[in-house]
């Protein structure tokens, strides 16, 4: 259910792309129970021009590390599930592939659950 962007700076390797995925679709399934098998995820490495962001804001330094994840799910998760998930990811992602949590940027879109098709034309949560 959960749909993830991850935007980051091109340079990276593979693997170092393939731990962030990890470590967000970990986070997702073990905060908001996302079952085995529910991955949609794009990683897009952009190049330096295109990736724009405040080397500070709200007091946080942003280094060249910096990535931007914007997830969206279903509308049905508390400010606390929330906010658990927003730490957990941080907490991965700075194990593995070793990013900074000042420089994890989170944005959590809630969608209704009309809002998902995933094939056919049928949105398969209404069924």
């Amino acid at each position: 259910m959960p749909l993830v962007r991850i935007d980051l700076r091109r340079g990276k390797s593979a693997a170092y792309k393939k731990a962030i995925s990890a470590g967000v679709y970990q986070a997702l399934r073990e905060i908001f129970g996302v079952p085995e098998n529910d991955r949609f995820m794009v990683v897009t490495d952009r190049a330096e021009e295109d990736f724009l962001y405040e080397q500070s804001y709200l007091g946080i330094a942003h280094g060249a590390d910096f990535v931007m994840l914007q997830i969206t799910v279903s509308d049905t998760r508390s400010v606390e599930q929330k906010q658990a998930l927003y730490a957990r990811i941080v907490e991965l992602l700075s194990k593995n592939p070793g990013i900074r949590p000042q420089d994890v940027m989170i944005n959590l879109i809630d969608v209704g659950k009309e809002n998902w098709s995933f094939g056919n034309g049928i949105a398969q949560y209404l069924v």
